[in-house]
Formats: C-alpha cells, sequence, structure tokens
C-alpha cells in the first residue's frame, strides 16, 4: 500500500481509536467486581461461516470480485465492533477454501465442488486480514464430507468418491470415519496444507467429531478391526477424537509453533449428574454424545485455547451460563490453557427465542459476568451476521461496555518467553489540525505487525504498560506510520510499542510531550 494510502487508512483507524478514548463506564449491575480494571489483552474474535453460504460468500456464483468486497465488508465490521481476529471457516466440508492437492475446491465459492473461482481466496482473506492489523484464525471441520447423503455427488475426484469405504453416511450427511488411522491421518494432511503454505495465525475446529452417540452412524467394521482393547464403543470412539487432537497439537507445533491451535466445543463436557467432575447442568455431554473429552483435552495441556460454546443465557434452568463460566474457569486454572467464551449472538432478539433473549442486556450481561473470572480471556461471536444485524442494539450495547479501550490479542503462555519485537522509534508527536499526529519509524529488520499507543498525562512508568485505560490505540505497522489521535491534547505523553504476530509486545518508545 503506497504511504498516502496508508496514511488515509491509519487517520481513519484513528478516528475509530478515537471513540475508544473515553472514561470507563460505570458499572451499576452486581454481576461486575468491585475495582474492576479492563485487561490490556482480550480475544474479541467473530465467527465467518461459509457452509451453505451462512456468511462469506452470501451466495455461490459471485464473481471474484464481488466475494472479496463482501469479505472486505466483514472486515469493516470486525473494526467498527472493536475486534481483534476474525475465524474464517475455510474447510467446511472436506473441500478447500484454498488450491489444495488434498480436496476440491468448495462448492460453497461457485456452486459446483472443484470449480476453480479463478483466485486464491485464502491468500486473499489472510492478506486483507493483516491489512487491517486483524489475526486470521482458519477454521476446519475435520469429518464433514457432505450436507447431502449421496456420494455419487461429491466430485469424481473426491477422497470419498476414491475411498468409498471411508465414507459413513447419516442424518441426511456424509462424514468421514474418524476410527479410521488412514483417514485420520489423511485429513490432518489436508488441514496441514493449509497451515504450512499460509501465513494464518491459528488453526480452529468447531464441535463436530462423532455425529451422535449412536450404533446408527455405522462404523461397526472398524471398531471390529481397531476397537481392541477397549471396554466398549463409546471409549473407543473416544480414543480417536482423542488421537485426532493430540496428533493435530503435535503437527501444529512443529510446522507452525507461533500458531494458535484451539478448539470451540459444545458448552456442556458432562452434567454433575453423570460425573461429580461435571456441571450443574442438564443439556447435552460432549463427552457422551460427542465422543469428545473436552475437559480433557485441557488438563492434558493438548490445546493452546478452548472456546467453549456457552449459548445459553444467564439462569436458564438445564445450562445456565452464570454457572458454565464458574465451571470452564476452574477447568483451566492453571493448565496455561487459554479460555475464551462462545457467544450466541445469534440468540439475541431473533424470533422463536425465549423471553430472556429478548433482553437488550443479555449478552452485554455475559461480559460483565465474565469480569468476575480472570480465566476468561476473551470472547467469540456467532456469527458475523448476528454482530451486523445488532437486534435490539444487543451488539452494540456490549461494545458500547465492554470494548471502550482497543484490546491487545491474547499471548499464549508458551510463546511469553519468545523474542519480543525492537522498540520502535516514535520520531515525533506534534499538534495538527484534528489532533496530535504521531510519526512512527520501525527500527528492527522485521517489520511489526501492529504498534500499541500509549497516551499519558504524565511520564510513564514501566507498570503503565500494562494498563489498558493507557492504550488508546492498536493500529497496523508499517516501516513508516503516521498516525493522528484526535482526542490529544497539549501536555499529553506518547509512547509506542511494537507488536508481533504472537501478540508479544516490545518495550516502549522513548516518550514524547506534546508542547504546543
Amino acid at each position: 500500500m503506497s504511504s498516502p494510502t496508508r496514511r488515509t487508512v491509519l487517520r481513519g483507524l484513528a478516528l475509530a481509536a478515537a471513540a475508544t478514548a473515553v472514561p470507563l463506564p460505570a458499572f451499576a449491575s452486581s454481576l461486575a467486581p468491585a475495582g474492576y480494571a479492563p485487561s490490556l489483552r482480550q480475544m474479541r474474535g467473530m465467527w465467518i461461516a461459509s457452509v451453505v453460504n451462512i456468511n462469506w460468500p452470501s451466495k455461490t456464483g459471485l464473481t471474484a470480485d464481488q466475494q472479496k468486497a463482501e469479505y472486505l465488508a466483514w472486515l469493516d465490521l470486525a473494526q467498527a465492533r472493536k475486534l481483534n481476529a476474525v475465524f474464517v471457516q475455510i474447510r467446511p466440508t472436506a473441500d478447500a477454501f484454498w488450491p489444495s492437492p488434498f480436496e476440491p475446491w468448495s462448492q460453497y465459492l461457485t456452486g459446483t465442488q472443484g470449480q476453480d473461482p479463478g483466485y486464491d481466496p485464502l491468500a486473499f482473506l489472510v492478506e486483507e486480514t493483516h491489512k487491517r492489523g486483524l489475526a486470521f484464525h482458519a477454521w476446519f471441520n475435520p469429518y464433514r464430507v457432505s450436507m447431502q447423503p449421496d456420494p455419487a455427488k461429491l466430485h469424481p475426484d473426491h477422497p470419498g468418491r476414491k475411498h468409498p469405504d471411508w465414507i459413513i453416511p447419516y442424518g441426511g450427511k456424509l462424514y468421514y470415519n474418524p476410527g479410521m488411522p488412514e483417514v485420520r491421518a489423511f485429513v490432518q494432511d489436508a488441514m496441514m496444507d493449509a497451515v504450512s503454505r499460509y501465513d494464518i495465525d491459528g488453526l480452529h475446529f468447531d464441535d463436530y467429531f462423532y455425529p451422535v452417540n449412536t450404533t446408527a452412524f455405522d462404523d461397526s467394521a472398524a471398531f471390529a478391526q481397531y476397537g481392541q482393547g477397549f471396554p466398549g464403543l463409546a471409549a473407543w470412539r473416544r480414543n480417536n477424537v482423542d488421537l485426532l487432537v493430540q496428533e493435530m497439537q503435535q503437527r501444529v507445533r512443529q510446522a507452525k509453533p507461533e500458531i494458535a491451535w484451539g478448539i470451540s466445543p459444545s458448552g456442556i463436557w458432562r452434567n454433575k449428574a453423570t460425573d461429580p467432575l461435571g456441571s450443574e447442568t442438564s443439556g447435552g455431554q460432549s463427552y457422551d454424545s460427542l465422543h469428545a473429552d473436552t475437559r480433557g483435552w485441557v488438563k492434558k495441556g493438548w490445546l493452546d485455547y478452548i472456546a467453549p460454546q456457552i449459548y445459553w443465557y444467564i439462569g436458564q434452568s438445564n445450562a445456565d451460563y452464570a454457572k458454565l463460566v464458574p465451571w470452564w474457569s476452574d477447568v483451566a486454572a492453571g493448565t496455561g490453557t487459554q479460555l475464551w467464551i462462545g457467544q450466541a449472538a445469534y440468540k439475541a432478539g431473533a424470533a422463536g427465542q425465549s423471553a430472556e433473549w429478548l433482553r437488550p442486556s443479555e449478552l452485554t450481561d455475559h461480559l460483565t459476568l465474565n469480569r468476575n473470572h480472570p480465566e476468561v480471556g476473551g470472547d467469540i461471536w456467532y456469527n458475523s451476521a448476528d454482530v451486523r444485524d445488532d437486534r435490539l442494539g444487543s451488539v452494540t450495547t456490549t461494545v458500547t461496555d465492554h470494548y471502550t479501550r482497543p484490546a491487545l490479542g491474547p499471548l499464549l503462555p508458551r510463546l511469553a518467553g519468545g523474542r519480543a519485537p525492537r522498540r520502535p522509534a516514535l520520531a515525533s508527536a506534534h499538534r495538527v489540525n484534528g489532533g496530535t499526529e504521531l510519526h512512527i519509524i520501525a527500527t528492527g529488520r522485521d517489520t511489526p505487525f501492529q504498534y500499541a499507543i500509549y497516551r499519558l498525562d504524565k511520564p510513564a512508568r514501566p507498570e503503565d504498560f500494562t494498563d489498558a485505560r493507557n492504550l488508546v490505540a492498536v493500529v497496523p505497522a508499517d516501516r513508516n506510520v503516521r498516525w493522528v489521535d484526535p482526542a490529544g491534547t497539549k501536555g499529553a505523553h506518547y509512547y509506542v510499542t511494537a507488536v508481533d504476530r504472537a501478540n508479544r509486545q516490545s518495550p516502549p518508545s522513548q516518550g514524547r510531550r506534546v508542547h504546543w
């Protein structure tokens, strides 16, 4: 991007950041802890779903330029809602949003599986997301093959056509068989192709593993071949999913150790009535119904983060948000696994939902309650269309209440000790029409990912750079950046840190005081 264009972009970002440079609101709710201070680091993400064209592309048959324009609009929304990450579904049904040597082009791009869309969508997605200073998490579904039941409708070169024994039809859909070692290796290879070839920030699974706990999902032949030594079908299936999770961690760490690897499972591991370690709930149990030992993955250290989908309201009798957040916080405490909460923006104000979801305050109350639990490191919103539609103004209310300050992305504990970027130079800070302009210069050989800009009313102390109340903007980095703070005033002290893609922060620049 040319310098004048970049300056225009950053001036626009400054205007957005200025909206965050306001005093923190007073929270009257009893859900909020006394003396709460905002975190400098927080996951603020949203899911962009591609399966059956839920979000992007909005329909099949769009031109490449139309698809690109739609995606840029989603990035505009992410910035407008003060988010710092997107989770984009790039392998929804054993297909690909990139030129994969393993699986065909996704039908959700062109309407025809295997048809080249005329560009590399994943390369475009990653590049444009990073231009905005946003993190890109690649969202994969490991085992779902098709949303329809006929293998003959798959592309002739689809692996499911070449290996019909890999496929299990169930519930009007097709799945790969998780119990076959060659299938597990293949789906890992297919996903790792994107990890190794593209500059993504995270590898992400949602909550789909086995579709259901029933023998109607007919994997009896694989169980007969590989299930020796297990007490039953469920234990064998659960071990198959465990192997997938553990092996994915090993492969990601080997190939790209600085990307985040995590899963967003169903919000209930097990109910306390089933297992004394379970939550005070009475809903569907991922351990039993999906063969997903989500608690075990955290305790065994197999994930960088877990993002349980706690898609229930505060006070819900069978699955109370106010009971599940403390339960998950206790599970994550001391493990080194980050805890982010999957939030049901799709339920807020939606027709047919219970009265509690028609309260404009339901979502903001969730984040207020989270403040009592420091293990919660942020939230991911499902889905982007609902973040956009903002029924009842519930998303706007949440952003106004909780995203009053910008936030750096989460820093994984295992990466915190890595080499931080070199501190940038703050060449100048002076008054211009409409605010204070900073001139920031990269000093190291590598260009940082972002610059974090701090404004204080006095010279800074080291602890001031861990206090989110001093952070006024996080902007995309370049070798030379000019950024305008519309709220800057005479006498303000500015400092800048460089932030890398792992969200490590450099020492601060030399301070600059605005004299005129």
